[in-house]
């Protein structure tokens, strides 16, 4: 390929953990490969074949490629590689990591969201170790967190990331970009089981329609969820519309720290500038049918205040949070834990709801108290957000009957 220029991918410096930089000049004569890595006696080899690997795939056989390899392992490898020659001119067919077992974990619709991890898309290193805290959601942020010039770059990482990492139990979700950036990496992760794409600054149904047909255009057997952000006034205004634009839209919610400063009200402690559009988003999304989602809170060391915010948001309908940082997962879910009165009065009507399942009756009563399907639905859900919290054991049921 006469056309190919220089061109690099991935930081350098001594602070770099899990991460490397690719280098490309071009040349007359056969590829020739460089590694310089504190590991390269051990992996020297097997960095070379990642690289020469890429640089076949994408139809480069001349020039230099060079690698400073700081700990990356190898799908991070491959990621800045290409990254590296698609800017240098090369095209050719994705190259991709070996993909770990768990890749193809299905989605599920109904599940807890108490709390999603938002992971920046151009930190290798902190995508290495966001499957160990726990979270109900890992998002791989390919937005706000990322600077432009990192963006195309980010992409490959993070489908990569999808490929080759093992989540655990946690729901796997990528954050896009807005407009048509944001449709191109629909279209390039969607085939990777990302299972629900996050839609930022969210103002019209439109937005939902054009991400759902993009994923449809894949041909995929079981589609990615969607959830809709809401940022703007004009987004709140037309919440239930979004909320109810696709059948895909799975949970709606709100980033507060923009909206905020649409609405030119500082965000306070108590959220009073933006109790309309939290209630708003709530009833957007019940109405629609969706989970409604709450703002992250920006103050990573103050779990006292952390505590309290979701506490206020679980009080308004929310069902979880957005956590910046690992050490709010876990005062999150106890935040979001049903205190000992709601598990056992949930108990209650799920016993009795299991009864008259039984018995064949269509109303379910408590003492002398009939009780509404919606009660008996969130009774369930308490239940299961008991059980998820620690407060009740798994086999309650079991061990009480």
């Amino acid at each position: 390929m006469s056309d190919l220029h220089s061109a690099s991918a991935g930081p350098l410096g001594d602070e770099v953990r899990s991460d490397c930089r690719v280098a490309y000049e071009p040349g007359e004569g056969p590829l020739a490969v460089e590694v310089v890595s504190k590991v390269d006696y051990l992996y020297g080899q097997s960095i070379a074949a990642a690289l020469r690997r890429v640089a076949g795939g994408l139809g480069v056989g001349t020039g230099r490629l060079s690698i400073v390899d700081r700990g990356a392992v190898e799908w991070v490898i491959l990621a800045r590689a290409e990254a590296c020659l698609r800017l240098a001119g090369a095209v050719g067919p994705a190259v991709l990591p070996e993909a770990h077992p768990s890749c193809g974990v299905p989605r599920s619709r109904e599940r807890l969201r108490r709390s999603r991890l938002y992971v920046p898309g151009n930190q290798p290193k902190l995508m290495l170790s966001a499957g160990l805290y726990g979270a109900d959601a890992i998002i791989l942020d390919l937005e706000d967190s990322v600077p432009p010039a990192e963006k195309a770059s980010a992409l490959l990482l993070v489908r990569n990331a999808l490929i080759a990492l093992d989540w655990g139990a946690s729901e796997r979700m990528v954050r896009v970009n807005q407009g048509e950036l944001g449709l191109e990496e629909l279209r390039r992760i969607g085939p990777h089981n990302p299972h629900t794409v996050l839609l930022p600054k969210v103002e019209h149904p439109d937005a939902v329609h054009r991400a759902a047909a993009v994923l449809a255009e894949l041909g995929l057997a079981d589609r990615p969820f969607l959830m809709p952000i809401l940022e703007s006034p004009l987004g709140i205004h037309r919440a239930f519309e979004i909320a109810a634009a696709d059948p895909t839209v799975v949970a709606l919610t709100l980033g507060l720290e923009d909206l905020s400063a649409e609405l030119g009200a500082p965000r306070t402690e108590e959220g009073v500038e933006s109790l309309l559009a939290r209630q708003t988003t709530v009833y957007a999304a019940r109405a629609a049918g969706v989970q409604p989602i709450a703002s992250v809170y920006s103050g990573i060391a103050d779990e006292t205040g952390l505590e309290a915010y979701v506490r206020r948001e679980r009080g308004l309908g929310f069902v979880g949070v957005g956590c910046i940082h690992p050490r709010q997962i876990a005062v999150v879910h106890r935040a979001m834990t049903p205190s000992e009165r709601e598990v056992e009065r949930a108990i209650a009507i799920v016993r009795a709801a299991r009864d008259a399942e039984a018995r064949g009756l269509g109303a379910v009563a408590v003492g002398s108290k009939m009780v509404d399907p919606p009660v008996v639905r969130q009774a369930f859900r308490t239940v299961e957000l008991a059980v998820a919290g620690g407060a009740l054991a798994a086999g309650w049921d079991d061990a009480e009957s």
